[in-house]
């Protein structure tokens, strides 16, 4: 049986995370500036990252799990609108005088263990809601809401800390969680909850979605390079604010980080429009190699003008290796399996970042000091070092033979599909 296309009710539910990510990526920003004003640290804001990432990382798969069982559009809602909790727990103390660095781990803490539930969730009502041919635009639209948080966000953040101060963004933030609660609220009225399509207990779940994994040999190999990758862009994300600021004030951070996402922008609209059709494998490994060319262009400069147009078109490279990522599993993995699915190769694909936060920040104050030339220059080499290391492993995906295989069998996977059609 065809699926009905639902793409409208698809469109709402990402308008509401494209509001969500705007709100996040205020308070993200404001957070970032607030702790390196008061401490001058690179590894502080690292610090600060990687307790608001742990969670969602150690969650993802009993929440992919979750999402197979139960509501899917209920656990959006109750992760979306937990998430307020730690936001406001760190706005109370604002209120009082200031948070300390522990009072605001603890509230990126807390809002990150309910947003775990995002993810898993969102990809699997995606999968819901969509035909097989919407995914290559959804994708791309996708990525344009998950690039919000930079390409909106910044700007705004900047603008408004020069006019207020944080607890402004912090309560724009969680005015957002509202919206997207409602949002999510109109979709699941019109589509219905999602019934649970399995009886088994939780672990057999979890081990089906790692037998499920492990049987596609490609997909696991994918996955297991991704962590690589994005422990190369974990470095890049943690420590482009600080090498800015070193030179740098808010308005200007801002405005830099705009002009850089917007690149994911021209990107993810290209994508939304006219979506990839073939040479997945081949487009994810140029994408990138020119990713970490232009993300070690973006460190060797103290200039604001090359930065932009290096941070520029790295951004633009993404959502075509996101895309290709995305749609050599998606198709790869049954539609029941989603879930549980998605949830594990959260998982193992954002070990890098763990490894990102706890390394980079620590990095760049020791060789910022080692130099003489401060914690900025010190961001910068690492950036660089980063840069150089994804080009080199990005050469190696379609000399995959695993790999490669995965794209032949969605060709024949869609070929047979129009045949029957």
């Amino acid at each position: 049986m065809e699926k009905k296309s639902n793409f409208g009710k698809f469109l709402l539910l990402w308008a509401g995370e494209l509001i969500s990510s705007v709100g996040g990526g205020l308070t993200s920003f404001g957070l970032g500036v607030y702790i390196f004003r008061q401490t001058g640290s690179a590894a502080n804001m690292a610090l600060v990252t990687l307790l608001g990432f742990l969670p969602t990382l150690l969650l993802g798969v009993p929440a992919g799990v979750l999402a197979d069982r139960y509501d899917r559009r209920l656990l959006l809602m109750i992760g979306d609108g937990c998430s307020a909790l730690g936001i406001l727990y760190i706005l109370i103390a604002m209120q009082n005088g200031g948070a300390s660095l522990t009072q605001i781990c603890v509230g990126v803490f807390v809002s990150s263990v309910f947003s775990a539930l995002l993810e898993p969730s969102f990809r699997a009502t995606i999968t819901d809601l969509l035909t097989d041919e919407e995914y290559s635009k959804a994708n791309g639209l996708v990525s344009l809401a998950g690039s919000a948080r930079y390409l909106f966000s910044p700007v705004i953040a900047g603008f408004l800390l020069s006019v207020s101060d944080i607890r402004l963004l912090l309560l724009i933030d969680i005015a957002t969680f509202i919206l997207t609660v409602i949002s999510t609220a109109v979709v699941r009225r019109r589509l219905g909850s999602k019934k649970a399509e399995s009886k088994e207990g939780f672990l057999e779940s979890f081990r089906e979605g790692w037998s499920i994994l492990k049987g596609k040999k490609g997909v696991l190999i994918l996955v297991a390079i991704s962590s690589g990758i994005t422990l190369f862009m974990g470095m890049f994300q943690i420590l482009a604010e600080p090498m800015i600021l070193s030179f740098a004030d808010e308005k200007t951070l801002g405005v830099a980080e705009t002009v850089c996402a917007s690149g994911m922008l021209a990107g993810g609209l290209y994508l939304g429009i006219r979506g990839l059709k073939s040479g997945y494998v081949r487009i994810l490994s140029v994408a990138l190699a020119l990713a970490g060319f232009f993300m070690a262009g973006f460190g060797l400069f103290e200039s604001i003008i090359p930065i932009m147009l290096f941070g520029f078109l790295f951004f633009a490279s993404l959502p075509f290796a996101n895309n290709c990522l995305d749609y050599l599993v998606r198709t790869n993995i049954p539609d029941e399996a989603q879930g549980r699915v998605w949830g594990m190769i959260g998982f193992i694909s954002q070990l890098g970042y763990v490894a990102a936060y706890a390394v980079s920040g620590k990095a760049a104050d020791i060789l910022g000091q080692t130099t003489g030339r401060g914690v900025g220059r010190g961001a910068a080499l690492v950036i660089i070092f980063a840069g150089i290391l994804q080009g080199m492993v990005a050469i190696l995906i379609p000399l995959s033979g695993k790999i490669r295989e995965l794209e032949k069998e969605t060709v024949i996977y869609q070929t047979l599909k129009e045949e029957n059609a």
